[in-house]
């Protein structure tokens, strides 16, 4: 596309610079700088997958906290569900029960949530949680009362 000046006859190629900024554009921005994907170690020594991840803001992400039962069993899914219920008050929860522990997790990180809280046979007794963090993978023990204020801390020192 060239254009010719009407009063010096100059040819030249028009750049248009489009000033408007839509929320389409905004949230097009948001999932492109969110989007990672990350070299991940498997369960073979030596080897690494690729790990999809949307690194939302913890503070923006859609779903802020999954609870995921190590297995179906009702004596797991029974205390994760009241979990998850519990949290529904303060944070966007999402509860899951289907795949692998594994493929619960990488799904989570697909879908941007900031933090996974595992109830395992051992949180039967101890009344604790396995907490991972999406960023770092590093997974913390916390007690199922003090959870809610843990999660709140963490949010806070993110914001």
């Amino acid at each position: 596309m060239h254009y010719t000046d009407p009063e010096t006859n100059e040819k030249f190629i028009p750049h248009v610079i489009e000033p408007t900024f839509g929320i389409d554009r905004m949230l097009l921005v948001s999932l492109l700088e969110a989007y990672h994907e990350e070299a991940v170690p498997t369960s073979e020594e030596g080897e690494t997958e690729a790990r999809v991840v949307m690194k939302f803001p913890k503070h923006l992400a859609p779903v802020q906290v999954a609870v995921l039962p190590l297995s179906k069993k009702e004596e797991l899914s029974g205390v994760a569900k009241d979990l998850a219920n519990k949290l529904r008050k303060d944070f966007s929860v999402e509860y899951d029960e289907t795949q692998s522990i594994g493929k619960r997790y990488r799904r989570q990180d697909e879908i941007g949530t900031p933090y996974c809280v595992t109830v395992d046979f051992e949180s039967l007794q101890d009344k604790k949680v396995t907490v991972r963090d999406r960023d770092t993978m590093q997974q913390d023990r916390v007690g199922m009362e003090e959870l809610k204020d843990y999660l709140q801390e963490k949010y806070v020192q993110n914001f």
